[in-house]
């Protein structure tokens, strides 16, 4: 069972923590159609930033919500059911495809993947397999990514995918480790 979170919503974030201080937001919409996002970023659930920029690169769009706090920034943590940050809200509403960037824990090198697109989580789960990471379909539980109110799942198709690194691979993703995995997600992304 999950941890109960501080914050309902933004808004009650907003209103206790500062902006620049405890928080960041980065946003960068490319016109693009496909936006990855990490919604725990900094150090909420560390590396997810790193992760979701590689993923996107250039060409994608990005958005994070990064915790910067020097302690307690799992207090920044609001659930991907009632995530609401206005800025990754407007870029999502204008992509077709949302992928979402997460943190799990565990010593293990996995990624489970989720989300409402099956098509797209089948081919990332694939492609991530491919290039040499154990990948597994999550369809059920706190961490598939299937609530239709989950962030990855509010684009305008209604169906994203959603990442859930362990936080061993996550540990390990530096330099051209860290290529190859976005590599990976990448080239499902553009062969959808």
């Amino acid at each position: 069972m999950m941890a109960k979170d501080k914050y309902a919503n933004f808004e009650a974030l907003r209103k206790r923590e500062r902006e620049g201080v405890d928080f960041r937001r980065c946003v960068r919409d490319r016109n693009v159609s496909v936006a990855v996002i990490a919604p725990h970023g900094g150090h909420i659930e560390p590396k997810t930033s790193k992760i979701a920029a590689a993923i996107a690169g250039e060409t994608l769009n990005l958005y994070c919500f990064e915790g910067t706090k020097s302690n307690d920034n799992e207090t920044l943590h609001i659930t991907s059911n009632n995530f609401d940050e206005p800025l990754c809200v407007d870029l999502i509403a204008k992509s077709d495809v949302v992928v979402a960037v997460h943190g799990l824990g565990g010593k293990g090198e996995t990624v489970h993947v989720g989300g409402l697109n099956s098509e797209l989580r089948d081919a990332v789960r694939r492609s991530l397999e491919q290039a040499g990471f154990r990948a597994v379909v999550d369809k059920s539980g706190d961490h598939a990514g299937i609530r239709r109110d989950n962030i990855c799942n509010r684009g305008r198709s209604k169906q994203g995918v959603q990442l859930e690194i362990t936080k061993g691979l996550r540990d390990r993703l530096n330099g051209n480790l860290l290529i190859q995995f976005a590599d990976a997600v990448r080239k499902a992304i553009e062969t959808r």
